[in-house]
């Protein structure tokens, strides 16, 4: 049964023993859950909106880029037609297309194409060596004993695959994509939407019963309780609060979900 929301607080945290519910599959959120938020809309997002206007002058005729800039160019009229009023967007000209993504920034829109360029960009930056990327502590340990444990680990962000892996590639405690076996972001389906995780489960070739989600936001457990997974509330330092679901689990760290 779907727990029903409420405005009380979350409880202290619990274990989690996977054994016991027979869970082989854990399927991670990244921000707020692998990864500080702060990280992501301090040092992340501001990299990109820096640095989307250079990069786009050096690739915009690529043809992965302009993937990305016809993406945009479809949401822009979505977003004509319904309304909002975006900055006015012409494929071809470059301050255009930069102006319709900082908007997009500035409405925090988990949009495909945005994602998409932001994980290029993002690339550029690692592979020079200006950006480092930041998980919480436990998360490496965690990712290890999982994958020594023979559980299969996988990520579903709205950040794009690469993006996601690149973050991973690049912790300062090193390289722990060893230890992830996929990676799953928009293009299976939004994150509120139990069809999203009915997919990734057929995707690692689980029943959804055999899997556990874990997150920051009620409303992505929510779907994916929908969808017949197992789910954990993830609380950490700087996380936005969450309306407690009776009879939820709730974890502060990754060493709380053991084998």
């Amino acid at each position: 049964m779907l727990p029903n929301p409420s405005r009380e607080t979350v409880p202290i945290s619990m274990t989690v023993k996977l054994s016991a519910q027979n869970i082989r599959g854990l399927l991670l959120d990244i921000e707020g859950t692998t990864t500080p938020i702060a990280f992501v809309y301090e040092v992340l997002f501001p990299f990109a909106r820096a640095h989307v206007s250079e990069y786009l002058s050096r690739h915009l005729t690529d043809d992965d880029v302009r993937l990305d800039v016809g993406r945009l160019r479809e949401e822009h009229a979505k977003d004509v037609a319904d309304g909002l009023s975006p900055p006015p967007f012409q494929s071809s000209e470059l301050p255009s297309i930069v102006g319709y993504v900082h908007w997009l920034m500035n409405c925090d829109r988990k949009s495909t194409g945005l994602k998409s360029l932001q994980g290029k960009i993002w690339e550029a930056g690692y592979r020079a060596g200006t950006l480092r990327s930041e998980v919480f502590p436990d998360v490496p340990a965690a990712l290890e004993r999982w994958h020594n444990d023979g559980l299969q680990v996988a990520i579903f962000s709205s950040g794009s695959v690469l993006a996601q892996q690149l973050l991973f590639a690049h912790t300062a405690g090193g390289d722990v994509t060893q230890f992830i076996d996929a990676y799953f972001d928009t293009t299976i389906g939004p994150k509120n939407d139990p069809d999203s995780y009915r997919r990734i489960c057929s995707e690692l070739h689980f029943n959804p019963e055999q899997v556990l989600f874990i997150t920051d936001v009620s409303t992505e457990l929510e779907a994916a309780i929908k969808a017949g997974l197992h789910s954990a509330l993830c609380v950490r330092p700087g996380n936005p609060p969450q309306p407690k679901m009776n009879e939820q689990l709730i974890i502060r760290s990754l060493d709380d979900v053991k084998d």
